[in-house]
C-alpha cells in the first residue's frame, strides 16, 4: 500500500495510468484501493479531481482493450488447449459464448464493480468475439462509472478526516 502511494506521489498521473492499465490486464494491483487513494489525494490537492478521473478512465480503458485483444487473438486456442484442466470444455465454452452474446455488454458494466470479474469479462468478451464497437461503448461506460465512483468515494473519505 505504501509503495503504491509513494509511486503515485512520485510519478503522479503516469503512475495512475500505468497501474490501472496493468491492473486491468491482470497484474495483482489492488485497483479499488488505488482508486480510493487517488480520490483521497484529490482532496489533499496532490492531484486534480477531474484530471484523475480522466487519466484513470483512459488507463482502465486501455487495460480493457489489451485484455479484449488478448482474448480475441489468443484466448480460444489457449482454452482449447488448457481449458479442460479448469472445467472449460467445448460445451461450457458454447454456453459462455451464448451468455456473452445475450448479456455480455451489460455484464461488462456490472462486472466492472466486482473484483476479478472485471478482468475476466474483458477476456471473455474477446474470446466470444463481441463486436469491437459494442465492446468499446460498454467498456467505456463501465470504466467511467467505476473511476468516478471510487475516486469520488476517496475524495469524500478525505473530507471526513
Amino acid at each position: 500500500m505504501q509503495v503504491m502511494q509513494d509511486f503515485i506521489m512520485t510519478y503522479g498521473y503516469l503512475a495512475i495510468f500505468l497501474m490501472l492499465t496493468l491492473g486491468i490486464v491482470g497484474l495483482p494491483i489492488p485497483d479499488e484501493v488505488m482508486m480510493t487513494t487517488v480520490g483521497y489525494f484529490t482532496n489533499t490537492d496532490l492531484i486534480n479531481y477531474g484530471a484523475a478521473i480522466i487519466i484513470s478512465f483512459f488507463g482502465s480503458l486501455l487495460g480493457m482493450m489489451i485484455s479484449y485483444m488478448i482474448g480475441r487473438k489468443a484466448g480460444r486456442p489457449f482454452i482449447d488447449k488448457y481449458g479442460k484442466w479448469v472445467g472449460l470444455k467445448e460445451k461450457r465454452m458454447i454456453q459462455v459464448e451464448k451468455w456473452m452474446k445475450k448479456y455480455g455488454p451489460y455484464s461488462i458494466i456490472l462486472g466492472y464493480f466486482i473484483p476479478g470479474v472485471r478482468h475476466l469479462m474483458c477476456y471473455f468478451s474477446g474470446i466470444g468475439k463481441m463486436k469491437l464497437k459494442t465492446y468499446i461503448a460498454f467498456a467505456a461506460i463501465g470504466a467511467f462509472l467505476w473511476c468516478f465512483v471510487f475516486i469520488t468515494f476517496g475524495k469524500m473519505v478525505g473530507v471526513i478526516q
